[in-house]
């Protein structure tokens, strides 16, 4: 199983976002700087954001973006969910000699697996690991944001 860069990003570019005071916004060019990617592609992700809803785009001298959801509303699965789609992972392409795919044992098994995994990225927010980060990280990024 493996998430696209995208999803990588995004989660970055969320929790770093959080770690600003209230009010204030950050620009592209310093997200990208702080995870080593073009602010272009960067770019692309904010807008998946911004579609989202975690966060909104503002204009001007003193624009960037800044999280119209709070921190502790947003889980891991929000932003998965938002990047790569609510699809299930696995899916039987067999043709078993049972009439409903769901009888598959495989993917009952992949499923259950699954659901494992999605109520765990649901119970994780934003908010719960940015109180992790390093104090050194976090003055090192509100640094660049001003």
């Amino acid at each position: 199983m493996k998430y696209s860069k995208a999803t990588n990003y995004a989660l970055h570019t969320i929790a770093y976002i959080a770690l600003l005071p209230s009010g204030k916004t950050i620009g592209v060019k310093p997200l990208a700087e702080v995870q080593q990617v073009s602010p272009s592609y960067l770019s692309k992700v904010l807008t998946n954001l911004v579609k989202a809803g975690f966060i909104e785009s503002i204009t001007g001298v003193k624009g960037g973006y800044k999280l119209i959801r709070k921190a502790d509303q947003i889980t891991f699965l929000d932003i998965i969910q938002a990047i790569e789609g609510t699809s299930s992972l696995f899916h039987c392409s067999l043709d078993h000699a049972t009439t409903k795919r769901e009888n598959c044992l495989i993917e009952k098994v992949m499923n259950e697996a699954e659901q494992k995994m999605v109520d765990h990225l649901n119970s994780v927010t934003i908010q719960q690991i940015t109180k992790q980060f390093d104090e050194n990280i976090v003055h090192s990024f509100l640094g660049k944001a001003n």
